[in-house]
C-alpha cells in the first residue's frame, strides 16, 4: 500500500515535469516565465518524482522478495491490471536520467547528460505500458504540452539557415551573422540555440544575442567565445575556408557554413528599458548580450523612441587585453551620432591577468577579421518559435488539443468497444499513439498553414531593403580607429585589479544590475 500511494504522488508530480522545458511554450509565454528560469523547476520535480517513483518500485521489491516471487513478478506483463516489466524498463531508463544529471556528472560529462536524457522517451512510453490508459491520463496534460513543443521545435530545427558571415577575431572570439526574416521578433534579451552541420548533427549549443533587433531587419547577430572542441573547430572550418583558394570557375560553388537555429528564446518584455540607470557587469564573453542592450538603446536615442536608460555604467572584467577588441565589432557613433550628448554612458574594463599595458597599446584595438560570405540564396529563420505569435501558437494548440479527443473518441467507438479491448497496457499504447498522431496530424496542418503565411508575409516584403552585405559586416581598421578616437574618453582600463563595486555604486540609486560572465 505504501508503494502504491508513492507510486501515486509521483505521478502527480510528473503531470508538471515537462512544462517547463517546453521552451517555446504558450503556457510559459502567458506566465511570463522564460524558458532559461523555468529549468530550475524541472529540476526540482525531477528529483522528487525520481525519489518517488524509486521508493515505489523499492518497496514493492521488498514486498515481493518476503513473498519469495521476485524474480516471477518483475517479469510479469499482465494484460489486466499493472503490466510490471513495462514499468521495471520504465524506472531503470529514469534512474539513468536521474544519475547522470546530478551536477558532478553534468559537469564531467556534459554529452553523457544530454543524449542519456533522450531515454525520456522510453521512461514515458514504458509508464503508459505499465499504469494504462485511464491512470496515465493523470500525468498526460504536461506531457502533451510537451509532444507539442518538441513538434513544433523539429520543423523549426529542419531548416537550414544561411550564414551571412562569419568572422574570426585574433581573441579567440567568432561572429556569426545569421540569416531571418523580416518578421521575426526578438529583442536584446533573446538567445539561440545553433547548430552547424558541418561538424555535427546532434550538437545544439545556447548563444546570447549580440545585435538589437534594430540593426536590421534581416540579420541577426552572435559572438562565440572558443572554449570547448566544438568552439574550436568552428573557429578552425572558419579560417579553412577563408584561406581557400577561390573557384576555379564562376560557376563552381563556393563552400560555406551552414546552421539550424531554435529560437530566439528569452525574455519578451524588455526589461533593460524599463530602468533609468543601468549597471552592467560582464566578464568575458558575457559582454555579449550587453552590446546588443548598448546597440538597442543607442538606436531608440536616435530614432527617438519610448527609451527609459539615461545613465549606463558597463563593467567588464576581462583575464587578458587580447579580449578589448571585442568592443570594436559595434559602432557606437555610427549607430548614434553625438550620443555622449543624450546618454550618459561610462565602460569600465579591469584586465585581471595583466598589470600592465602591452608595449604598444594601440594593437590592442587592431581586429584583423577573416570573413566567410557566402550570400547564398537560402532560407533565414523560420518564425514557427520565439517569435511570440499568440494566434498561430493558440490555433496550433487547439487543433492538436481538439484533434486528440476526436481521434481518442473515434478509437473508442469504432474498435476498442465493439471489439471488447480491455488490455491496459495495448490501451495505454493507444493513448500515447492518439497523442502522438493528433500533434503530427492535427498539428502538422497549422504548422503547414503557418509556414505558407510566413511565406507569403515574406513575399511581400522587400527584402533587399536593409539586407546585409557583405561589406556591412566587416569591421575593417578604420571603424576601429573611429571607435578609439571617439570613445577613449568614456572608456576606462585598469591593469592587474578587480571592480570595486562599493565605490561605483551610490547607496541611494534606483537601478537595474545585470551581471553576465563567461
Amino acid at each position: 500500500m505504501m508503494g502504491g500511494h508513492l507510486g501515486s504522488m509521483g505521478l502527480y508530480c510528473m503531470a508538471f515535469l515537462f512544462l517547463p522545458v517546453a521552451r517555446g511554450s504558450v503556457l510559459l509565454r502567458f506566465i511570463n516565465i522564460p524558458f532559461e528560469h523555468a529549468t530550475r523547476y524541472h529540476v526540482w520535480l525531477g528529483h522528487l518524482t525520481m525519489v518517488l517513483f524509486t521508493l515505489h518500485g523499492l518497496l514493492y521489491i521488498v514486498g515481493w522478495a518476503m513473498e519469495g516471487n521476485l524474480l516471477h513478478k518483475l517479469l510479469s506483463w499482465k494484460d489486466i491490471g499493472v503490466a510490471i516489466l513495462p514499468g521495471v524498463i520504465s524506472l531503470f531508463a529514469g534512474l539513468l536520467m536521474w544519475v547522470t544529471s546530478l551536477p558532478p556528472v553534468r559537469k564531467w560529462n556534459f554529452e553523457l547528460f544530454f543524449y542519456t536524457h533522450q531515454l525520456y522517451v522510453v521512461f514515458v512510453l514504458g509508464l503508459a505500458l505499465h499504469v494504462g490508459d485511464f491512470i496515465f491520463s493523470m500525468a498526460a496534460g504536461g506531457i502533451f504540452l510537451f509532444m507539442l513543443d518538441r513538434f513544433l521545435r523539429l520543423c523549426q530545427s529542419r531548416r537550414t539557415v544561411d550564414i551571412i558571415s562569419a568572422k574570426s577575431l585574433p581573441c579567440g572570439t567568432v561572429e556569426l551573422v545569421l540569416s531571418k526574416p523580416g518578421n521575426l521578433r526578438y529583442n536584446a534579451l533573446s538567445f539561440v540555440f545553433l547548430q552547424i552541420r558541418e561538424l555535427s548533427w546532434l550538437q545544439w549549443h545556447p548563444f546570447s544575442v549580440s545585435s538589437s533587433p534594430l540593426d536590421g531587419k534581416y540579420h541577426l547577430s552572435i559572438l562565440i567565445k572558443v572554449l570547448g572542441e566544438w568552439t574550436a573547430r568552428l573557429r578552425g572550418s572558419i579560417m579553412n575556408i577563408s584561406e581557400a583558394e577561390q573557384p576555379a570557375s564562376p560557376s563552381q560553388p563556393r563552400p560555406k557554413i551552414t546552421a539550424s537555429v531554435e529560437g530566439p528564446y528569452g525574455h519578451e518584455a524588455p526589461y533593460h528599458l524599463m530602468y533609468e540607470n543601468l549597471i552592467l557587469v560582464a566578464g568575458g564573453i558575457g559582454i555579449s548580450p550587453f552590446l546588443a542592450i548598448l546597440s538597442d538603446i543607442l538606436h531608440r536615442v536616435n530614432e527617438g523612441r519610448p527609451c527609459l536608460p539615461r545613465n549606463i555604467l558597463i563593467v567588464w572584467a576581462v583575464k587578458r587585453s587580447n579580449e578589448l577588441p571585442l568592443l570594436s565589432t559595434m559602432d557606437l557613433e555610427s549607430i548614434c551620432p553625438y550620443f555622449y550628448d543624450k546618454l550618459n554612458l561610462e565602460i569600465s574594463i579591469y584586465v585581471t591577468r595583466e598589470s600592465d599595458p602591452p608595449l604598444e597599446e594601440g594593437d590592442i584595438h587592431n581586429v584583423t577579421v577573416s570573413s566567410v560570405c557566402p550570400m547564398s540564396k537560402g532560407c533565414g529563420m523560420s518564425v514557427l518559435v520565439g517569435t511570440g505569435d499568440s494566434i498561430w501558437s493558440g490555433l496550433y494548440v487547439i487543433s492538436s488539443t481538439v484533434g486528440f479527443v476526436i481521434s481518442l473518441g473515434i478509437l473508442y467507438i469504432f474498435y476498442i468497444n465493439p471489439c471488447s479491448i480491455s488490455t491496459w497496457w495495448y490501451k495505454g499504447l493507444l493513448f500515447f499513439g492518439c497523442m502522438l498522431a493528433s500533434v503530427v496530424i492535427f498539428g502538422g496542418l497549422v504548422v503547414g498553414l503557418w509556414h505558407l503565411w510566413e511565406k507569403k508575409i515574406s513575399a511581400r516584403e522587400e527584402y533587399e531593403e536593409n539586407r546585409l552585405k557583405p561589406g556591412m559586416v566587416q569591421h575593417n581598421e578604420d571603424a576601429v580607429n573611429l571607435f578609439q578616437k571617439n570613445h577613449t574618453s568614456i572608456t576606462t582600463i585598469q591593469y592587474g585589479s578587480r571592480p570595486d563595486f562599493k565605490g561605483m555604486i551610490p547607496c541611494n540609486a534606483r537601478f537595474c544590475l545585470a551581471c553576465v560572465t563567461q
